[in-house]
């Protein structure tokens, strides 16, 4: 009950975005740049304003690269004995290789570990946020029908904001260069409001799936990678690393969850495969009410 009672305000959330869709009807990919440029750099400012840097992120930072290109290079495997176009094969990368950690996994984390166990999960929510923000929009640029090669996509990284809201809040820890009440109260409100905002237009784009145009085959593929083999690869790679067991049962827990809402909107920034991708997300949140129970009593 406890475990539902976590899923339901993220499923919610889906439904909010779905409805509007379809009732109101809204232009998805102006909220969508609205949210990657403007409101993800403002929460990771404060996430690296606020957090003190340790060790532990190098070992998780370790952690998520690893587990993120083992599955992209198994995706490329995959890509080439299927022979995939490049839009594909790029939407399976960002339906595979990235997790909800953020907005779904932190709140199992702190319920299934409680505090101790949730500062572990927010220091691997802002990392794989690096990661997608980087690796993740360089491989939805590439899959875009606009896309003219890796200097194109190269230039579609360097333009993502949310980098330099890392490093500007990093310097300004660092430095100790306090904030004015009144700007403290402005981040933290658009802080707060960034997560709902990205599964709102989640829930948007899902409204706007054709089931008729899902890919059955690579989507059975891209689920089995990211809710069954993913927390496989995550486990083998805890074991080389000197962590503790509670983060290593952790890190195990965080691979196992679905898709990232965040591909979403990268998939609609750049339409690449953004159907596939969206479908991806949608159905392995649903599918995650069967497998996480299953990865929780293994791990514990």
């Amino acid at each position: 009950m406890d475990f539902l009672q976590v899923l339901l305000p993220i499923f919610g959330i889906f439904a909010l975005g779905f409805i509007g869709q379809k009732t109101i009807g809204f232009d998805t990919k102006t909220i969508s740049k609205m949210s990657l440029y403007l409101m993800s750099p403002i929460l990771t400012f404060q996430t690296f304003y606020t957090n003190s840097l340790s060790m532990t992120y190098v070992y998780l930072g370790i952690f998520l690269l690893i587990l993120c290109f083992t599955i992209i290079g198994i995706v490329y495997l995959i890509g080439f004995i299927k022979q995939y176009p490049t839009n594909e094969l790029c939407g399976m990368i960002l339906a595979s290789a990235f997790m909800n950690n953020g907005n779904y996994g932190t709140p199992v984390v702190l319920l299934v570990f409680g505090a101790i166990g949730l500062d572990i999960a927010i220091v691997l929510m802002v990392l794989q946020q690096l990661i997608m923000c980087t690796v993740g929009v360089y491989y939805a640029a590439k899959g875009s029908p606009e896309a003219n090669g890796f200097r194109s996509a190269l230039r579609a990284v360097q333009r993502m904001p949310i980098m330099y809201g890392a490093a500007l809040g990093i310097i300004f820890q660092y430095m100790n260069i306090p904030l004015s009440n009144p700007i403290q109260e402005a981040v933290s409100l658009v802080a707060s409001a960034t997560i709902p905002t990205i599964m709102i237009v989640l829930g948007m784009q899902l409204a706007n799936i054709k089931i008729k145009n899902l890919a059955i085959n690579k989507l059975s593929f891209s689920l089995s990678l990211k809710l069954f083999l993913s927390p496989v690869i995550a486990f083998i790679i805890t074991l080389f690393l000197p962590v503790d067991e509670m983060t290593k049962q952790i890190m195990i827990i965080i691979a196992a969850m679905p898709s990232a809402a965040n591909t979403t909107m990268y998939a609609l920034q750049f339409d690449t495969d953004t159907d596939f991708v969206s479908s991806s997300t949608l159905i392995s949140t649903c599918l995650s009410l069967l497998t996480l129970p299953i990865v929780l009593s293994i791990v514990l």
